[in-house]
C-alpha cells in the first residue's frame, strides 16, 4: 500500500501551513503562538532527544502533562519515532497514574512539571527515567540537530507505520471501573481522521478561511486527541485552554467555529443564561420566557400564532445578544459527546440558533461510532454511523460495532479483550435504539 500514513499526512499539512499560526496557548500573559513550521521544528527537537535514548520501535513513553504546545509536539514526536505514546490525565492521583504506568511499562516518563513528577517518584521509587518537557524543549539544539540555515532543525519524515501498528495506548475505565490500556493503531486513527474531516467539511460548508477551534478537554482523552489531530490535518487554528476557570471568557474571545463539549458543560451554560436573565428581568425576561414556552410547544406540534410572534421577537431582539455573549459571532455548531445529552438542552440551543451535533463512541472505537450530519440533525439521537462502520443491536439492545476504527485489544489483557471482541464485533456494553432512517 502506497497510501500515506496519517502521520505522513500530518507532516505534509504542517509543511504546507508554513508560517501560518496553527496553535495558540491561552494564558493570563502573552499567548504562546506556534506556526506549522515552528511545530515541525519542535517535533524534530523532541525526536532528536528520543533518538539519543536508544529506544526500540514499539517501546512505550508515558506523557503526563497539561494541555499545551509541548504536549502536542511530544505526542507527535513519540509516534513519529515509531514508539507508542501513553498519554495520562495529569489531574489523576499519583497512585492511579503509577498503576497505569506499571501496567504499560514505559521506557521513559515525560512530565509537564516537577510538581507532577515528584508525587510519581514518591509513589514509585523504582520508576523508569523521568524527563521534564522543559528539558526537551528549552535547551539549545545540538549541532547535529541543525539543518541548513540559521538555527533550523532538520525535519525527518516520520517512521512509516503499517495499519496494524499500535501508536497509542489510551487508558479507560470502561464499564468495570478498572483502568485498561486501549491499543489504538495507525489504521484506527487514519480512518477516523477521514471521517471527522469529512463531517467538518459539511459543517464549514467550504468556508474560505481557517477553522477556529477551541480546545479545553484534556488531550489524553480519545475525543480530544482525535479533535486535535483532525485540526492539525485541516490546518485549523486551535486555541488551547490552560485554565478551566477561564472557559466562558475565552470562548467569547476566541469566537470558535466549533469545539468539543460534554453535556455537563452545556447544561451549565444553559443554567447560567437563565440565571442572568432572571437577574436582568423586565421586558427582556418576558420575551425570553414566552419564546421558550412557544418553542417547546412548536416542537410538540402545538404552536399557536402568539407563540410564533414571541419567537420572532426573541430571534430579533434577544437571542442574537445571548449567542454573542455566549460564544462569539462565528459558531457553526457545538459538538457534544462522552455522555447522553438531555433532549431539552439540545432543543434549547437549537432555539437560540446554535446547532448541537452529537457524537457517540468509546475509547475502544477511537472515540467515534456515529456523528450527526449537519444537514439532517434529529434532536435526541446521536447521528448516523460514520462511513465504513457497521452497527447493530445485540441481546438486550446492546450496541455492537465493527469497522476499521475498532481497537486492537487491551494491553496485556487477552482475556478482557476476548470478552468484548467477538467475531470481529465490539460489544460496547451500551444500550441503544435505531430508527428506520438509520439514526
Amino acid at each position: 500500500m502506497n497510501e500515506a500514513s496519517f502521520l505522513q499526512q500530518l507532516y505534509r499539512s504542517l509543511e504546507a501551513a508554513g508560517d501560518q499560526t496553527l496553535l495558540t496557548e491561552l494564558s493570563e500573559g502573552p499567548a504562546g503562538l506556534e506556526t506549522g513550521r515552528e511545530l515541525l521544528h519542535r517535533i524534530s527537537r523532541a525526536r532528536a532527544f528520543l533518538a539519543g535514548r536508544g529506544l526500540d520501535k514499539g517501546d512505550r513513553c508515558a506523557l503526563v502533562a497539561a494541555n499545551g504546545i509541548d504536549w502536542i509536539a511530544m505526542d507527535l514526536a513519540i509516534m513519529a519515532e515509531g514508539l507508542i505514546v501513553v498519554p495520562l490525565y495529569h489531574r489523576q492521583a499519583a497512585s492511579e497514574l503509577v498503576a497505569m504506568m506499571k501496567d504499560s511499562s514505559p521506557a521513559l516518563i515525560f512530565c509537564g512539571s516537577a510538581a507532577l513528577r515528584d508525587p510519581i517518584l514518591e509513589a514509585w521509587p523504582g520508576a523508569p527515567p523521568q524527563v521534564l518537557l522543559e528539558e526537551v524543549f528549552r535547551k539549545e539544539p545540538e549541532p547535529q540537530e541543525l539543518g541548513p540555515g540559521p538555527a533550523s532543525l532538520s525535519v525527518r519524515a516520520p517512521v512509516r507505520h503499517e495499519e496494524r501498528d499500535v501508536v497509542a495506548i489510551l487508558y479507560t475505565s470502561g464499564t468495570s471501573g478498572e483502568a485498561k490500556g486501549v491499543m489504538i493503531t495507525a489504521g484506527n486513527v487514519a480512518h477516523i481522521l477521514r471521517c471527522t474531516s469529512a463531517r467538518l467539511d459539511l459543517l464549514m460548508n467550504s468556508a474560505p478561511r481557517q477553522d477556529r477551534v477551541y480546545q479545553w478537554a484534556p488531550l489524553n482523552f480519545a475525543a480530544a486527541w482525535i479533535s486535535l489531530l483532525t485540526s492539525l490535518l485541516r490546518r485549523s487554528w486551535v486555541f488551547l485552554n490552560r485554565d478551566l476557570n477561564q472557559l466562558a471568557a475565552e470562548i467569547r474571545t476566541v469566537a470558535p467555529d466549533y469545539f468539543v463539549n460534554v453535556p455537563a458543560l452545556l447544561e451549565r451554560v444553559r443554567r447560567a443564561v437563565d440565571e442572568q436573565l432572571w437577574k436582568t428581568g423586565g421586558v427582556v425576561l418576558k420575551i425570553y420566557s414566552r419564546a421558550k414556552t412557544g418553542f417547546v410547544r412548536k416542537h410538540e406540534g402545538q404552536s399557536s400564532f402568539s407563540d410564533s410572534l414571541w419567537l420572532t421577537l426573541a430571534r430579533k431582539a434577544v437571542f442574537p445578544t445571548i449567542r454573542k455573549k455566549m460564544i462569539g459571532g462565528n459558531l457553526r455548531g457545538l459538538i457534544s459527546g462522552s455522555a447522553a445529552l438531555n433532549l431539552d438542552t439540545q432543543l434549547y440551543f437549537m432555539m437560540l440558533g446554535i446547532p448541537i451535533l452529537q457524537v457517540y463512541g468509546l475509547t475502544e472505537t477511537t472515540a467515534i461510532c456515529t456523528m450527526d450530519d449537519p444537514r439532517r440533525v434529529e434532536p435526541g439521537r446521536v447521528g448516523f454511523a460514520v462511513p465504513g462502520t457497521e452497527m447493530k443491536l445485540g441481546a438486550q439492545d446492546e450496541i455492537l460495532v465493527r469497522g476499521p476504527h475498532i481497537f486492537a485489544g487491551y494491553w496485556n489483557r487477552p482475556e478482557e479483550t476476548a470478552k468484548v471482541l467477538i467475531d470481529g464485533w465490539f460489544h460496547t456494553g451500551d444500550q441503544g435504539e435505531v430508527n428506520a432512517a438509520g439514526n
